[in-house]
This record gives structure tokens, sequence and C-alpha cells, in this order.
């Protein structure tokens, strides 16, 4: 039976691959989207990143209250090839200006800013082995901690992202 299985499989397959289903079963799709809009979308209100004029930012997400801290792109081309990230604990609690890390480069050494008060989640561990994943992605891979925000109202008061690039000097 098996082997009859395995007969059939590969023909059924070609079948499928040289003819759409659709026109065969004379079935329309109930509902198209029109030209040039995407099927899916993401709410402006699904990711929610902001600035501090010190060059950390702060990306919330999923409408939750967990959000993830880093330095920007500019502030790690500033700092130069990144050696060594100092993570925080998990359970820190963090005020709005306080330190929720460091970063050590071959150039100097900066302390890293909480934008908002907060719970360490825990520190990126990636960066304990690779810290020059900031330099490769300061603001994707490279963030340096995830945290519970105590106040997502806080957010409000940092910079959007045209205000913070309107800070840097170019």
């Amino acid at each position: 039976m098996a082997a009859v299985a395995r007969s059939i499989r590969p023909s059924a397959f070609r079948a499928l691959a040289q003819r759409p289903l659709a026109p065969s079963l004379g079935a329309a799709p109930a509902f198209r989207f029109p030209r040039g809009t995407r099927s899916f979308s993401q709410s402006p209100l699904a990711q929610v990143k902001k600035y501090t004029e010190s060059h950390e930012w702060i990306e919330l997400a999923d409408g939750s209250n967990i959000a993830k801290i880093g330095i920007t792109k500019y502030a790690a081309n500033s700092l130069g090839d990144v050696v060594f990230v100092e993570l925080p604990e998990a359970d820190l609690e963090v005020g709005a200006g306080e330190p929720v890390g460091a970063v050590e480069s071959v150039k100097s050494a900066s302390d890293v800013l909480s934008p908002v008060a907060g719970k360490v989640i825990r520190g990126n561990a990636v960066l304990e082995d690779d810290a020059k994943t900031i330099n490769a992605s300061a603001e994707g891979d490279g963030w340096i901690a995830e945290i519970e925000v105590a106040d997502v109202a806080e957010l409000d008061a940092l910079l959007d992202e045209a205000a913070y690039n309107e800070t840097l000097d170019h």
C-alpha cells in the first residue's frame, strides 16, 4: 500500500503544479483587495519607537507595556567598534534617565540610560558573546534590555524619529 502511495504522489504533485485549482473548480475568491494595496497591515500603534536626545531608543510592541531599549545608529557610529556591553540584571527597577547598562568601544565608554521608568525583564544575551551586534544592528538585534514599562504615557514625552533626526548634527 505504501509503495502505491509513493508512486502516485509525484504525479499528483505535478498535476497540481500544472493547473491552478480555482479555474478548474469555477470558484472565485469572495473578496479581493484593490490593486496597489497590501493584504496585510500594521497599525501604527502596534509598535511605538521613540528616541531621547541622549541617543537611546525604546520600542513598545504589541500594544503591551513591554519594550526594548538600545542605543541609536548615530550613537553606535559615534562610539566606533563596540568591544563590551554591560547588561542589566533581571528585576532591576530603573527610573527615567537612570543607567540600564553601559557600552564600551575602542573610543570610549558610555552609560545607556532608560528613557522611561520600569523593571528590567532581561538583558540581550546575544551581546555577551558578540558586542559588535550593536554596530551591525543598533536599532534591531543590538538592543540592550527588555523592560516592563511602569507608565506607557511616559513615551509621549520622548521624540519621534523625525524630531530625533532634527537634533543630530549632520
